[in-house]
């Protein structure tokens, strides 16, 4: 992905001193609209500061989307337990001025290859976008994903029934350049 070179773009662990940063753009309605209910809109510094308090902790693994330098957007897996606890759940989201040129897919594919290497254990990785979220898709897709299912009418968003779409990758199938884990 050219673009997310050019643009100084690498995955890395949040700070306590991202919160201006993070505020400013996850302060977006657009970010909210594709993410679960829990995520905040307006996205407030109390907000910022309970992310990056969660953000800092070892397990979910989080990474801070820098583009310049700057907090432009998160990525996460998450542990499931029970009978999921071989699986993890990706999320994410990216600033919309960087939207479009790359990054999150090349930020998928990093942290599908962090999250193998850190956890042996796990052999799926999924992420559930909403049926509307093409560019959620393509991202998937273009990082390997491969779409499992699709649920109608299974979520609610603002009021709007959504369709869920439900995207994997498995460590047996994963294959990928090797990727620079530096933390």
């Amino acid at each position: 992905m050219e673009h997310a070179r050019t643009l100084d773009f690498r995955l890395r662990p949040f700070s306590d001193s991202d919160l201006g940063a993070l505020v400013k753009h996850a302060n977006d309605a657009t970010v909210a609209a594709n993410l679960t209910d829990a995520f905040p809109h307006p996205y407030t510094e109390d907000a910022g500061r309970n992310f990056l308090s969660e953000a800092m902790k070892p397990v979910p693994l989080r990474r801070c989307i820098s583009i310049g330098g700057e907090a432009c957007g998160a990525i996460g897996l998450h542990p499931k337990q029970d009978l999921w606890r071989l699986n993890m759940e990706l999320g994410y989201w990216l600033a919309k001025e960087h939207r479009g040129k790359g990054i999150m897919t090349e930020a998928i594919r990093q942290m599908v290859q962090l999250g193998f290497a850190t956890f042996p254990e796990i052999i799926r990785i999924y992420a559930t976008p909403f049926g509307s979220n093409v560019a959620s898709q393509r991202a998937l897709e273009k990082a390997g994903f491969m779409l499992e299912a699709k649920l109608t009418d299974t979520l609610v968003k603002n009021g709007v029934m959504q369709d869920e779409w439900i995207y994997a990758v498995r460590r047996t199938a994963w294959t990928t350049s090797p990727v620079n884990l530096a933390t």
